[in-house]
């Protein structure tokens, strides 16, 4: 199996987090403040996501990252293999999306109000023993089905979206140029978002639910139970802050991936 995938995908992430961090944290006082966590996690998963992308087209089409310009695979074998990679990611991913879900949500100790109680957690290794303890190894993985169905058929259409862009602005056989990678890049970040953001919303009330003692009894209750309370808006909420995010760091990522692979093949 080959490796490079996985390592260009652990850098190509961590330098997409460094450019999408200050729009994860916008609520918090430091644009780069805790970047230490997400680094660590989001690298692990984009490795594991770009790694077994990769890895699932060789097995498909026979052919290396630096081979299939010239034998461009089909859009059903990148949609395949991409679904493949959401789906492996989402059990790397779980806990650590989990974490920051609810690190993220604490109030700051400069916001809160004088006299209020200290923040719940104390970082993310106390927010991950806290959650063990008191909701189990289960837990970790609050929040993990809609998890999966937000990734698994998202993250086909992610690379769909990239090779399609790419390939109507390049001739046959060619690598793409830096601006053709960066806006097919861009846009296919977009694009999943567009698709994932209603499942979005859905996973953080789950893996919110826990913290405030509020039970769903699964994916479709709480979709229910949302849209009879907020109306169906609900569910594109955030949808133009992960649009604006998304299109820079998908950028870098696939930027950086391509030409880290580029250069080692």
């Amino acid at each position: 199996m080959p490796v490079e995938e996985f390592v260009a995908g652990w850098i190509s992430g961590a330098l997409g987090l460094v450019l999408g961090h200050p729009f994860d944290t916008v609520k918090l006082l430091g644009f780069f403040k805790g970047m230490s966590f997400p680094i660590a996690s989001i690298a692990m998963v984009n490795s594991v996501l770009f790694g077994v992308y990769s890895n699932t087209l060789l097995a498909l089409t026979a052919t290396s990252h630096q081979e299939r310009r010239a034998q461009p695979p089909s859009y059903i074998h990148v949609f395949i293999a991409g679904c493949t990679g959401g789906f492996v990611q989402v059990y790397c991913l779980a806990p650590f999306d989990l974490i920051k879900v609810r690190l993220q949500n604490q109030t700051e100790p400069r916001a809160r109000p004088p006299g209020s109680p200290p923040p719940r957690y104390r970082g993310p290794v106390h927010c991950a023993v806290s959650i063990f303890q008191e909701e189990g190894p289960r837990g970790l993985f609050r929040g993990a089905w809609a998890l999966t169905l937000r990734d698994t058929p998202t993250l086909g259409i992610y690379f769909v979206t990239y090779e399609w862009l790419c390939r109507q602005s390049t001739r046959d056989g060619q690598d793409p140029s830096p601006a053709t990678v960066l806006v097919a890049g861009g846009f296919a970040g977009i694009a999943s978002w567009v698709v994932a953001t209603p499942l979005d919303v859905i996973k953080s009330r789950l893996q919110m639910a826990g913290l405030k003692r509020r039970a769903y009894r699964g994916v479709l209750d709480c979709m229910v139970s949302s849209a009879r309370q907020e109306g169906l808006g609900v569910f594109f909420r955030g949808l133009t802050i992960n649009s604006a995010r998304a299109f820079p760091v998908n950028a870098v990522t696939f930027l950086s991936y391509e030409y880290l692979l580029r250069s080692w093949g």
